[in-house]
């Protein structure tokens, strides 16, 4: 259990910067410079990273006896830029 919380931890933390660098950057340098190269990389990492979260959250929410309103907290915890970081500190042990 302990080794399944500390890879979601991993996966929160990628997954919060891979959204915050697609956001930060690959965007800007699509939309403002014309280069839309980086947005396809990151955002194939970032989509990846985010079905990843999801489905650890479910199953670390059956591990950890979450109710179904930490869960989908959890969940849209993922769609805010530093939504992950609150999840990790407010809901894993």
């Amino acid at each position: 259990m302990e080794k399944t919380i500390k890879a979601f931890k991993i996966v929160s933390v990628l997954e919060a910067l891979s959204f915050l660098l697609l956001l930060g950057i690959a965007m800007p340098l699509k939309y403002i410079w014309d280069m839309p190269e980086m947005v396809k990389h990151v955002g194939m990492a970032h989509g990846v990273l985010f079905m990843l979260y999801i489905a650890m959250a479910i199953y670390v929410s059956t591990l950890l006896k979450w109710s179904g309103k930490t869960l989908i907290i959890v969940i849209l915890c993922s769609v805010l830029p530093f939504g992950p970081f609150y999840a990790d500190k407010k809901y894993l042990p």
